[in-house]
This record gives structure tokens, sequence and C-alpha cells, in this order.
């Protein structure tokens, strides 16, 4: 199954996140099934020094896999290999209605891009972009060719989402 990728991007604080909560809690609310990834930092980890699976990582498990009777995640380790790339990681996705992606500036697929004034200072990633179909907000946007919504419009922005991606009840 080829999933439906939808992106939320943009510079440091430039409310990427607060914004893919929102529309995460939207769309599911419609009763959609969502996944979403998130590009991180090199350096990122989200398993704890002094656990067993960091213990089991440290001592050279190339994959640890914990599991639980509420939830599972694995780490892969990936040592000399490269990144893997958007597709490489949405294929191993179980089956959903959309995959939200946070990040990934530089892929092809259709993204809002969020802008705040409190945001780190950058310029119109749209302007270079054709993958941006429109513009989430928190202050007046007019030199831009492609819808711009207030970032709080959530409602908005979903619906503008759910016609982008094709999908209708």
């Amino acid at each position: 199954m080829t999933h439906r990728i939808f992106g939320i991007t943009g510079w440091k604080n430039s409310g990427k996140t607060t914004l893919t909560v929102k529309l995460v809690t939207e769309l599911t609310r419609r009763g959609w099934k969502i996944s979403t990834v998130k590009h991180a930092h090199h350096d990122f980890d989200i398993d704890k020094e002094g656990t067993d699976s960091f213990r089991h990582r440290k001592a050279g498990a190339g994959e640890v896999a914990i599991v639980s009777d509420r939830r599972w995640a694995l780490m892969h380790e990936l040592a000399d290999e490269a990144e893997p790339s958007l597709e490489e990681i949405v294929a191993r996705l179980a089956p959903c209605d959309l995959v939200l992606v946070e990040g990934y500036k530089r892929e092809g697929h259709k993204k809002i891009e969020t802008r705040r004034l409190e945001g780190r200072p950058g310029g119109s990633l749209a302007q270079n972009d054709p993958g941006i179909v429109a513009i989430a907000s928190d202050f007046p946007v007019t030199d831009e060719q492609i819808p711009v919504f207030d970032l709080d419009n959530t409602t908005g922005l979903a619906d503008f989402i759910e016609h982008e991606m094709g999908l209708a009840r």
C-alpha cells in the first residue's frame, strides 16, 4: 500500500510541532487514521541511559525492540549506514489514511509552511518549493500566490488537507 503523505515544514520555532499536534487531533476526531514522521536532530535519542534497552544498544545490538501490552517501539542504530529516506521510513508504517510529516523541508511531497513572528527569521520556503501548497502564519502574509491560513485555523487547515489529499467520507 502506498501512503498519502502531507507535510508541515518551516524554520526553527515556526510552530511546526504545535500545528502538527492540532492537525492530528482534528483529523483523528474526524475519523481518519493518522500516523506521523518527525525529522529530528542528528543526536536525538528516545532511550535513556540506564534502561535495559539502552544497555542492549550500547552493547552493540543493531536493532532493539521494546514491547509491552500497550505499545512497541523499534530502534535501529544506523552505524555506518546513511540516514534512510522518507520513503523508506513511510514504507515501514502500518496502513493508515494519512501520514503527517514534520520537517523534511527538502522533500517533494505536498506541505504547509508554518511562519511565526517569534520564529527564526528565514526567507519564504514557498518561493523555492513547489511542494508547498499553503502557508499557516500568525501574521499577515501578502506576497505569496498560494492560500494563506491563520496558524490557529486548525479546522480550515484540516479541511484544506482533506481536499488536497483526496480524503472524503
